[in-house]
């Protein structure tokens, strides 16, 4: 893929390829579509715009970060997943920006559905990604999970990746 032949359809395909690894639990395939300097952040329920200098977020990470992540929720002695839940993720309202440009910017509604234990949760919220052109494929710059609940209850915890 080049710059001039990027459609947003290759795009959104990405996307869909994310959400696959992620509910497959190929997590370290996960970690790999970042960027070197790539991050993924979820910032407070009900401060999307929060600063990481003055709140708690449940999640920011840098690249090396997210690795560790990825591989620690795959080892046994991660108990909270282990078993793995079972998940489906879904995506909507994609839209797409930038087509062209050195990062293309993409926000998109979420569902995550979760069952573990007999227990179903639903995590439901906004993706916003800058995704850039490496190596001649796609790669997330920045992942951006903006929660859209009152609370983190019943869940009680973000024990996965959304």
């Amino acid at each position: 893929m080049t710059v001039a032949t990027l459609t947003r359809q290759d795009v959104v395909d990405f996307l869909y390829k994310e959400a696959q690894l992620l509910d497959e639990w190929k997590l370290k395939e996960w970690a790999a579509l970042f960027t070197d300097d790539g991050t993924y952040k979820i910032p407070p329920i009900g401060e999307p715009e929060a600063s990481p200098t003055e709140s708690l977020f449940y999640v920011h990470d840098n690249r090396t970060r997210l690795q560790e992540r990825a591989e620690r929720l795959l080892k046994k002695e991660a108990h909270v997943e282990y078993p793995h839940s079972i998940t489906l993720r879904n995506y909507h309202n994609i839209l797409v920006s930038g087509l062209g440009s050195d990062v293309i910017t993409v926000e998109c509604n979420f569902t995550t559905h979760r069952t573990k234990r007999e227990v179903l949760d639903t995590f439901i919220g906004k993706h916003t990604y800058e995704i850039v052109q490496q190596n001649g494929g796609l790669a997330i710059k920045s992942k951006k999970v903006v929660l859209y609940l009152d609370s983190l209850r019943p869940h009680g915890k973000i024990s996965l990746i959304l």
